[in-house]
């Protein structure tokens, strides 16, 4: 019995605390779209790169983007679409889950910024293929919101030659 009172007296002197513990991995949906595309550009694991070469390629004549240097990766998703030698597959359309992450690079070999397509149909940023589009700078900020829909990069995308908006076989063959 005095266990119980010397129990009771210290429950009662400093209270009960009965709030749940914070989620240490929070529910990775309650995320932005930009910071999940921002953590499919950080990872490199499980990633083949186009034509199986992480060298940097000059930016092509028909691109939209400002840095001179670039390379381009796919998930494990993405890569069952690319073929023997690392190019996408001619009509290849990527199934969801696919993760394309096209890094580009300074001249003198920073990285500047990541452009990210990661297709998940039905998803509230996803264009009408079901492409989520990202424009993220490596410190993770960002440049233009996966809430855009692609509309500022669709238009280069969409140029003939393009298998599902990638462009790397029309213009590294």
């Amino acid at each position: 019995m005095k266990h119980f009172l010397s129990l009771y007296f210290i429950v009662f002197i400093f209270g009960c605390d009965t709030t749940p513990a914070p989620d240490p991995d929070p529910d990775p949906d309650e995320r932005t779209t930009d910071e999940t595309l921002y953590d499919f550009a950080k990872s490199t694991t499980g990633y083949v790169w186009y034509k199986k070469s992480d060298l940097l390629l000059p930016k092509s004549s028909g691109s939209g983007h400002t840095a001179p240097l670039m390379r381009t990766r796919f998930n494990a998703t993405a890569s069952a679409k690319l073929d023997a030698a690392g190019k996408v597959q001619p009509n290849a359309t990527f199934p969801d889950g696919s993760v394309v992450v096209k890094e580009l690079v300074t001249s003198g070999g920073d990285l500047s910024l990541y452009a990210i397509l990661y297709k998940k149909s039905g998803h509230p940023d996803a264009d009408a293929k079901g492409w989520v589009w990202g424009y993220i700078n490596p410190d993770g900020s960002v440049r233009i919101s996966a809430s855009q829909k692609g509309a500022a990069c669709i238009s280069c995308h969409t140029q003939s030659g393009n298998i599902d908006y990638v462009l790397m076989n029309k213009f590294f063959p």
